[in-house]
């Protein structure tokens, strides 16, 4: 990963923050502008990012992360958060970095951003975030040795299915998709926070099903400057054949009917 400037928070960024309640200890603004200009300097060789305009990449990327922050507050100390499918740190990166008393783990399935996110805490000496190289579809099922999975990032005496008690996940597809590759890895009474754009009511509609066979609820939409953030509940264990097979969540949505 080349070195890379941090950027300085924009203004609006700043203004945003705080008309959000969300509150910056020293030295927060700064990590999160060093992960910014690692972010878009590493994009410069591979795609993590659409964004690469910095300070549209404040309210865009950064700020659009930190809309989940109301939502986890509530999280016990030492609370376990799973950012599924997380890519360029987003939103994982920027509430590992505000939110210290969390401890958050990155599940990206491309071993290149795995590898870059792995330097960015390393960079950034943020204790309380772990890095796993692989797909929900295995990791949910925990497939393999305790080797292989200690060389994918996975602890070998610690498993990843139902054990954390929020779940997030930002452009990870279709709610039902979406809820598939997400919900099996949440304690029972746990939260799911998915990031949204304007179609999360329709998603909602067509993913009822899905819900209903993976044991989850909607409990709220939270609407937010940048976007919506569907808010999921878990009320029981989710069945065994869920998520199904590599790329099955993706090609054959889960309860949704095609013409």
């Amino acid at each position: 990963m080349n070195d890379a400037p941090a950027i300085a928070p924009t203004p609006e960024f700043l203004a945003a923050v705080g008309a959000l309640g969300v509150e910056l200890e020293p030295g927060d603004g700064e990590r999160l502008g060093a992960y910014l200009g690692l972010l878009l300097e590493t994009n410069r060789s591979f795609n993590l990012t659409a964004v690469t305009d910095p300070s549209q990449a404040w309210m865009r990327l950064i700020f659009d992360a930190l809309t989940l922050v109301p939502l986890l507050a509530d999280l016990p100390e030492g609370g376990r958060v799973l950012d599924v499918g997380s890519g360029g740190g987003l939103p994982g990166v920027p509430l590992a970095i505000v939110m210290p008393r969390l401890t958050f783990t990155l599940l990206e399935a491309t071993g290149k951003k795995a590898a870059f996110l792995r330097s960015v805490a390393e960079r950034l000496r943020l204790a309380n975030l772990t890095i796993v190289n692989d797909r929900a579809e295995r990791a949910a099922h925990e497939r393999g040795s305790k080797d292989e999975r200690a060389g994918r990032g996975v602890p070998a005496d610690v498993g990843l299915r139902g054990a954390f008690d929020a779940v997030t996940a930002r452009a990870l597809g279709p709610l039902a998709t979406a809820a598939e590759l997400t919900v099996p890895f949440a304690k029972v009474g746990g939260l799911i926070l998915l990031v949204k754009g304007q179609r999360a009511e329709e998603e909602l509609a067509e993913a009822q099903e899905a819900l209903h066979l993976l044991h989850a609820a909607h409990a709220a939409t939270v609407e937010t400057p940048t976007g919506r953030i569907l808010v999921l509940e878990k009320f029981h264990h989710t069945p065994k054949v869920y998520p199904r097979r590599d790329g099955e969540p993706k090609r054959a949505p889960l309860g949704v009917r095609r013409p």
